[in-house]
């Protein structure tokens, strides 16, 4: 069985109490307040809704479970930061730094997955907030699944020690840098500078100020035969790293992401990324601006084995 980078089979949460959440603020610069909470679950149940409606219509299969008025959790709508699903029918859960965030953990949405797909095993690593190191799942790694890779920008949400412990029970080789925003803000997920396809990567290079690991990893992304798009500070504000390649029920490749990360592409851009698939789009801007998160990050690919009984 090989590794897959992308799978047509997509895990998302239907938020019940999404909005602003305090407890992340600090470390996400990209969330924006909306005092009118109701007017902006009401707005962001729409644009999820919709975002699912067009996944499906495109042949993806979508897994949609409804999130639960208690505990509150205002993120719930992003679940691949407390979950990964691998294509050897390991399920990994992630430590998450904000406390309201560790209570996205649900062990439910797993038993549900265990009707269609096949589970091995759980690898819990959420110990690790006891010791207040987090990783958050596939926004703090971006993971080049063919090739074993995962890249990972060190941020308050990102630990080195808990990284290398899953590149180590995963086989994968990790490739961790700093990366800071335009106003040297470190940037708190890794998935929103850079996104890797089966063959390109989207990348906001400038991100990464270092030399020597600003060298790093383009010289891997170009070792791994990748095309690099590279993106610049602007687009990456509007979403243009967190962009995921899906494919669907065909076998045909997609490649997902906000109209705001879409009108933020170039011409050139955007005709590259449609060399390795269909540009798909969804406006899901009340869900970006309030959550500081976008289409990649409402999307838990599950590559776990299908069952077949």
């Amino acid at each position: 069985m090989t590794n897959q980078q992308s799978t047509s089979n997509i895990l998302m949460i239907r938020p019940v109490n999404f909005g602003f959440n305090e407890e992340t603020a600090e470390s996400n610069a990209f969330q924006k307040r909306n005092p009118n909470q109701q007017a902006v679950q009401d707005k962001a149940l729409a644009e999820f809704d919709h975002f699912v409606k067009t996944l499906k219509h495109n042949g993806v299969n979508v897994t949609v479970e409804n999130d639960t008025p208690q505990p509150y959790t205002p993120d719930s709508i992003f679940p691949n930061n407390w979950v990964s699903f691998h294509h050897d029918g390991t399920v990994f859960l992630y430590p998450m730094q904000a406390e309201n965030r560790r209570l996205e953990r649900r062990e439910d949405i797993i038993t549900d997955l265990e009707d269609k797909f096949k589970v091995a095993h759980v690898i819990d690593l959420s110990r690790f907030e006891a010791d207040h190191k987090f990783l958050e799942g596939t926004g703090s790694m971006v993971l080049d699944r063919e090739n074993k890779i995962a890249y990972a920008c060190l941020s308050p949400r990102t630990d080195k020690e808990v990284l290398d412990l899953f590149c180590e029970q995963t086989g994968y080789q990790p490739i961790s840098f700093e990366a800071a925003d335009q106003h040297s803000q470190a940037i708190y997920h890794t998935n929103v500078l850079m996104c890797i396809g089966s063959k390109f990567a989207v990348i906001c290079a400038d991100s990464i100020p270092n030399p020597h690991e600003h060298i790093v990893v383009l010289e891997s992304l170009k070792s791994t035969k990748k095309e690099v798009v590279t993106i610049s500070f602007e687009q990456m504000n509007r979403f243009a790293g967190n962009m995921l390649e899906v494919k669907n029920d065909k076998g045909e490749t997609l490649i997902v992401m906000s109209k705001n990360a879409f009108e933020a592409l170039d011409e050139d851009q955007r005709a590259t990324l449609a060399k390795y698939g269909k540009l798909v789009y969804a406006d899901i801007n009340t869900i970006e601006t309030n959550g500081g998160g976008s289409a990649r990050c409402m999307m838990a690919e599950v590559h776990l084995p299908v069952d077949s009984n």
